[in-house]
C-alpha cells in the first residue's frame, strides 16, 4: 500500500474478494475457520479542493465529474467522497524575535480558525523558535476547545531564533498519532530557518511519505532578512495546500476562515494504482470538468512509493 492508503481502506474492502480458509459441512463436528481477507491495494487517496474562476467552492461535482492520472496515464477512480470530515490538525507556529509585536494577532487568527472548523476535529499545536514544544499540556494530546488552543499558543515565550524544519518533524510525528483520517498542518511563520537540525529535502520527503496538507501564513517584514516565502510556497504546493502571504497580519484572521472552510469543502478521490515499478515517485493530475464551468483543481502533485522492503516492514 502507499504511505498515504489511510483508512479510507475500509472503503474498499467490498472491493476485495472474500475467502474462507477451510469449508467445513455442517453439522460434521467442527468449527469453521472465520473468515480472512486479503489485502494487497497500492491505494492512494488524494484530498481534493475544486474553486471556480471567482473562487468559490465547487460543491456540487459527482464522481463522473473527474479524471486521474498518474504518471500520465488515467486512473479508475475507486473511492469517491463529498463531506464534511473531522481532521486531525496541528497550529505549527513560530515563536522566535521577530514574532514578539505578532502574537496576540496569530492567537487571535488561531482562535477563528478552531471556531469555523468542525466540531469534532483533533487540535495540537506545535510552537518552535530554537526550540521545539507541543503546546498543549503532555495529558491532554490533542483539543477541539478554543481555550486550550488559546494556551497552548500564548504560554509560550517569544524569543530567540528559529527551527522551522525541526518543528515540521516533529508536527508531522504528531499527526500520526491522530485517527482522524484527513492530517493537516497550518504553519504560522516567515519561512526563515537558522536553527534546525533537519534539512528542508528531509522535511519535504517526510511530508510526500505521509497524507499531511500544509497550509502556510508567511507573515514578516519586508525588510526581514530571515524572510522565505519561496519555503512556504514549496511546503504548501508538494502537499497540495495553499500559501498565504497577507499584506497587513490582520488579514490572517480572514485567511484562517478561509483555511478551515477549504478543509471542510474537500473532496476524497482515491484510486488502486497499477504502477508495478519499485518504489519511485510518482506524478498525479487531477482534472474536474463541468458543462458551462471553469474549474481550478488543487491536490498534492505526487507521492512517494514504497519499495517491497518499505512494504514488509510496515506489515
Amino acid at each position: 500500500m502507499t504511505k498515504f492508503a489511510s483508512t479510507a481502506l475500509l472503503a474498499l474492502v467490498s472491493l476485495v474478494p472474500v475467502h474462507r480458509a477451510h469449508s467445513q459441512a455442517p453439522g460434521d463436528g467442527e468449527t469453521p475457520d472465520p473468515f480472512k481477507i486479503s489485502v494487497n491495494l497500492n491505494l492512494v487517496v488524494l484530498p481534493v479542493t475544486v474553486r471556480d474562476r471567482k473562487g468559490g467552492f465547487a460543491t456540487d461535482l459527482s464522481q463522473e465529474n473527474f479524471e486521474v492520472f498518474e504518471d500520465g496515464v488515467r486512473q479508475s477512480i475507486r473511492l469517491f467522497r463529498h463531506e464534511d470530515i473531522p481532521v486531525t490538525v496541528g497550529l505549527v507556529v513560530d515563536h522566535s524575535g521577530s514574532m514578539h509585536n505578532k502574537i496576540s494577532d496569530v492567537l487571535t487568527a488561531a482562535q477563528v480558525f478552531v471556531g469555523t472548523s468542525n466540531p469534532e476535529d483533533q487540535m495540537f499545536v506545535v510552537n518552535f523558535n530554537e526550540r521545539v514544544t507541543l503546546g498543549l499540556p503532555p495529558a491532554i494530546p490533542f483539543t477541539d476547545r478554543v481555550g486550550e488552543i488559546e494556551s497552548a499558543v500564548f504560554n509560550a515565550p517569544v524569543t530567540g531564533e528559529t527551527a522551522l524544519y525541526d518543528a515540521l518533524g516533529v508536527a508531522l510525528d504528531r499527526l500520526k498519532t491522530g485517527n482522524r483520517e484527513k492530517k493537516v498542518l497550518v504553519v504560522i511563520s516567515d519561512g526563515g530557518d537558522n536553527a534546525s537540525l533537519a534539512t528542508l529535502p528531509q522535511i519535504l520527503k517526510k511530508a510526500e511519505e505521509s497524507s499531511a496538507i500544509m497550509y502556510t501564513i508567511g507573515i514578516f517584514d519586508q525588510d526581514d532578512p530571515d524572510q522565505n516565502a519561496g519555503v512556504l510556497r514549496r511546503l504548501a504546493k508538494e502537499t497540495g495546500g495553499e500559501a498565504f502571504f497577507p499584506a497587513q497580519f490582520g488579514e490572517a484572521v480572514a485567511i484562517c476562515k478561509d483555511i478551515a472552510r477549504d478543509i471542510r469543502h474537500q473532496y476524497t478521490l482515491g484510486y488502486v494504482s497499477g504502477n508495478t515499478k519499485s518504489g519511485g515517485q510518482r506524478t498525479v493530475r487531477v482534472v474536474a470538468k463541468s458543462p458551462g464551468k471553469d474549474l481550478m483543481v488543487r491536490t498534492r502533485p505526487g507521492y512517494l512509493a514504497e519499495t517491497p522492503a518499505e512494504k514488509e516492514a510496515a506489515k
